[in-house]
């Protein structure tokens, strides 16, 4: 039995890889001008020029921000012990958008008054604040969540649907404030896009989401206790408050290197752990990477859906409006069935 263990979670993990793979070569192949992988490999253009600075990059950029929001997704849920809890849902995106969105108007201030805001307006800056307004927006849902001294996961959801509506409507106003390009880039935030970046961009927001969810990797062990509640936990020998502040800053800091990234992209930190867990069962060991491999591969197809739906008319939705199509009835259906279980 102890060798069983070890084997199912290899085979899991690489089931998830080729997933991610496959996912990844099919989003390169497919587009509106049809390319020969061959060809392009070998040196070809435009077959190469199309696929080494277009669509492999716009692929990697969808995967890094999949596997983070999945991976943020089965840590919340576990620390809420609610699976409903989604980064979107509650409001941790629409902190990390706002984060991001503060500095950015802040670039815009000093390239007007200093004519210096280049720097401040770059991938680091940006991605920082967008993490700092992950903290926050963490911070103040699991604060204002508490009834009685606990945590209610119910009036934790209320917070988070409350303040996401609270940073659309804040980021609107922002747009009106900066120039046309900076505000295109706060409504490409809260559409929920996954662009053709620069290769800076994808390789800071990669360390930082990279950094993320091997955090909560290493931090699965502690999940599986907290998830029985603080006290089953604490009895256990785990050190509650600093396992949960470790968990919430990881959580939060991948979300909000996922936001950078490719703006409010709701409901991959809701599908993917509910899709993976009925799978593999609630061992967070197992749970955690395999949602970081599976919600790459799920955020790469979905992209490559959006892409190529409306091909024919030659436009097509941002990924955060095909995954809110997806997401919504799930959320419903799962707060059904958890009303009725209540």
């Amino acid at each position: 039995m102890k060798r069983a263990r070890p084997l199912r979670i290899g085979l899991v993990l690489a089931l998830g890889l080729l997933v991610v793979v496959a996912s990844v070569l099919l989003s390169c192949a497919l587009g509106p001008q049809p390319i020969s992988i061959r060809a392009a490999l070998a040196g070809v253009d435009p077959d190469r020029a199309i696929l080494l600075h277009l669509r492999l990059p716009r692929a990697i950029l969808a995967a890094l921000v999949g596997a983070s929001l999945a991976t943020a997704g089965a840590a919340l849920q576990a620390m809420l012990r609610n699976p409903l809890a989604d980064p979107f849902v509650l409001g941790v995106s629409g902190g990390a958008a706002l984060g991001g969105s503060l500095v950015l108007l802040a670039a815009e201030a000093a390239s007007q008054l200093f004519h210096a805001g280049g720097f401040l307006g770059g991938a680091p800056p940006v991605a920082l604040g967008a993490v700092l307004g992950a903290v926050g927006a963490t911070a103040l849902v699991f604060a204002l969540g508490r009834v009685g001294g606990r945590l209610v996961p119910q009036s934790a959801l209320l917070v988070g649907v409350i303040f996401n509506a609270f940073v659309i409507g804040v980021i609107g106003v922002l747009k009106i404030l900066v120039r046309p390009e900076q505000g295109a880039r706060l409504l490409y935030w809260l559409e929920g896009t996954i662009g053709y970046e620069s290769s800076t961009t994808i390789t800071v927001g990669g360390c930082f989401i990279g950094a993320s969810v091997l955090a909560l990797v290493a931090l699965s062990a502690r999940l599986n206790l907290l998830a029985l509640g603080d006290e089953e936990a604490a009895s256990l020998g785990v050190e509650v408050t600093r396992s949960r502040a470790a968990v919430f800053f990881a959580a939060s800091a991948a979300t909000g290197a996922a936001v950078s990234l490719a703006g409010m992209v709701g409901f991959v930190g809701l599908i993917v752990p509910h899709l993976v867990r009925a799978v593999t069962g609630p061992d967070h060991r197992l749970l955690v990477p395999a949602s970081a491999l599976f919600g790459a591969a799920f955020l790469v197809l979905a992209d490559t859906g959006a892409r190529m739906a409306f091909l024919w008319i030659g436009t097509e939705p941002p990924v955060g409006a095909l995954t809110a199509l997806i997401g919504g009835p799930v959320f419903l259906w799962m707060l059904r069935r958890s009303t009725r279980k209540a």
